[in-house]
């Protein structure tokens, strides 16, 4: 195995390539995510019409806290692990991917149970009207589950973008939501599942794209990720925390 971890180009690559690299592909792949909510609207707006819309709008803080633990991790792990291998420290950088894969996974299960625990106040707290919290409660029940799937796969595309694979990024997301958008007609036009076709068709999309990222990142390019990278370690956690805050706060913001 030894024999096939590569060079990060990050590393050793002139500015002006890296740029043309990976900026392309982040740029599609942004795009690319805020697919799942505008292919959801315009096929439950078809056929569940504008309660049904409204309902994904007030749903939209879980989204936002996914994005935003995604960021704090992604981000924050990214960053760790290129700073540690800009320094030479091959052996500490798999400690900090390893780190933020687990704590993008922990998070998404948090979130998951307070979700299905707490929904109803939730909604209510987040001002959804009478007519509207049955058709919230019922998409969010079940997106709800695909929570930990869609921070593995935001938070998880940092790491595989600083690993040096830009473009497999772009993929698993440009996977996940063509899956997506095809199992919405399916689901809620042709099968008349209504919140629920749209909610299990965002779900499938995103588990499809996890699994893209955790087959990618059981071999990545530049480092070996072993068992004993996934075991947390406080002064880890700290520093990627610390260095994923203010993406963290943006998103919140």
């Amino acid at each position: 195995m030894n024999e096939q971890i590569q060079e990060n180009p990050l590393r050793i690559a002139p500015v002006s390539k890296l740029m043309v690299k990976f900026a392309v592909p982040s740029i599609v792949a942004m795009i690319v995510g805020a697919l799942y909510n505008i292919v959801d609207q315009l096929f439950i707006g078809q056929a569940v019409g504008t309660l049904g819309n409204a309902a994904t709008n007030i749903a939209f803080p879980f989204s936002t806290s996914c994005l935003a633990l995604a960021l704090l991790f992604g981000i924050g792990g990214a960053s760790c692990f290129n700073l540690s291998m800009g320094r030479g420290e091959k052996e500490k950088a798999p400690y900090y991917m390893g780190n933020a894969l687990f704590m993008l996974v922990a998070c998404g299960v948090v979130l998951l149970v307070i979700a299905q625990l707490f929904l109803t106040p939730l909604l209510n707290l987040f001002g959804a009207p009478s007519e509207v919290l049955p058709y919230a409660e019922e998409y969010v029940r079940i997106t709800a589950i695909g929570f930990p799937f869609l921070l593995l796969t935001t938070g998880g595309g940092h790491l595989i973008r600083a690993d040096g694979s830009p473009r497999m990024t772009m993929l698993c997301n440009l996977f996940g939501a063509i899956i997506n958008t095809v199992l919405d007609a399916l689901f809620v036009l042709v099968w008349d599942m209504g919140m629920a076709g749209a909610a299990w068709a965002t779900i499938i999309g995103q588990v499809c794209s996890g699994i893209l990222v955790i087959l990618y990142l059981r071999r990545c390019k530049t480092v070996k990720l072993e068992k004993k990278h996934f075991v947390l370690r406080f002064s880890y956690v700290k520093m990627i925390a610390s260095i994923g805050m203010a993406s963290f706060f943006n998103q919140l913001a």
